[in-house]
């Protein structure tokens, strides 16, 4: 697995990740989400990005990390997967990181299937962990969700039309 040059590191409490630079496509200061009805658990709604409706990912949910409410000071990184762009929220982001693959431990060396993983940077004061955005969502809730945007458009023999009276 070729493994990225560039990351960029945020903190969720007090764990350390990082995404691969190349799929963030912004940071912002984090905003309301909208919650989304029958949604996965994992998908805590959607926020409106210059018009683009996108996906809000709780990756404290799936990291098994408590629930927190967001903060003024919390910062959304809006990212892109090879199905669609994503966010989620972050309490700090701290700093691009360079970063070679002797440097990063790949997650089978540490333990077989380890989920949302991509591998581990060693650092002096602690270790990051590279999150495989990819691998998110669980094949069913991928097969079970996608984006109003993502479904193919309605017509009228879709909808139950009601003769006039």
């Amino acid at each position: 697995m070729k493994h990225p040059d560039k990351l960029v590191a945020f903190a969720l409490g007090r764990q350390r990740y990082a995404l691969s630079l190349s799929s963030v496509e912004r940071v912002l200061r984090a905003v309301e989400i909208t919650p989304l009805p029958k949604a996965p658990d994992i998908v805590s709604g959607v926020i409106n990005m210059q018009g683009q409706v996108i996906p809000v990912f709780n990756i404290r949910k799936r990291f098994g990390l408590p629930d927190k409410e967001i903060s003024p000071d919390d910062y959304m990184i809006v990212a892109n997967t090879s199905a669609r762009t994503v966010s989620f929220t972050v309490e700090d982001i701290e700093e691009v990181m360079d970063c070679t693959s002797r440097e990063i431990v790949p997650p089978e060396a540490i333990l077989p299937e380890m989920e949302y993983v991509e591998g581990v940077v060693k650092l002096d004061d602690g270790m990051v962990f590279i999150h495989d955005l990819e691998k998110f969502l669980c094949p069913e809730e991928e097969k079970n969700w996608t984006m109003p945007s993502e479904k193919p458009d309605r017509t009228d023999d879709d909808c139950d039309i009601l003769p006039p009276a």
